[in-house]
C-alpha cells in the first residue's frame, strides 16, 4: 500500500513563503506523475504543479514564476515551494501520485490534504 503524507501547511502572509512536503512510502515500481493539486472553497480541485517520471514539469498559469515543485530522491519526498503567495492561493493542497504501479496493481493515490491560508 502506497501512502502520501503531506506537511507544511499553515498561515502565511501575502508575499511571504511556505514549503509543502509530501513523503511517499510503500513499494513503487513506476509512476506516471507526482504533483500537487488544490481545492479552494466552492471550487473544483485543480492542478498546481506536477512532474512526470520522464522529468517534464507542468505548472498552472496562476502559479508560474512563484511556485516550484521539486523532488528529493533520497527520502522520496516531493516539495512545493510557494513564494510570494497571494490570498487567492488559499486552499487545501493535496499531493497526488498518478498511475502508480505497486504490488497491488495500478492506482492513483492522494494525500490527506493540508490547509494553506494566505492572509495578513
Amino acid at each position: 500500500q502506497v501512502q502520501l503524507v503531506e506537511s507544511g501547511g499553515g498561515l502565511v502572509q501575502p508575499g511571504g513563503s511556505l514549503r509543502l512536503s509530501c513523503t511517499l512510502s510503500g513499494t513503487i515500481s513506476s509512476f506516471y506523475a507526482v504533483g500537487w493539486y488544490r481545492r479552494a472553497p466552492g471550487q473544483e480541485r485543480e492542478l498546481v504543479a506536477a512532474f512526470t517520471s520522464r522529468g517534464r514539469t507542468n505548472y498552472a498559469d496562476a502559479v508560474k514564476g512563484r511556485f516550484t515543485i521539486s523532488r528529493l530522491h533520497a527520502n522520496n519526498t516531493v516539495y512545493l515551494q510557494m513564494n510570494s503567495p497571494k490570498p487567492e492561493d488559499t486552499a487545501v493542497y493535496y499531493c497526488n501520485a498518478d498511475k502508480v504501479l505497486d504490488p497491488s496493481g495500478l492506482h492513483d493515490y492522494w494525500g490527506q490534504g493540508t490547509q494553506v491560508t494566505v492572509s495578513s
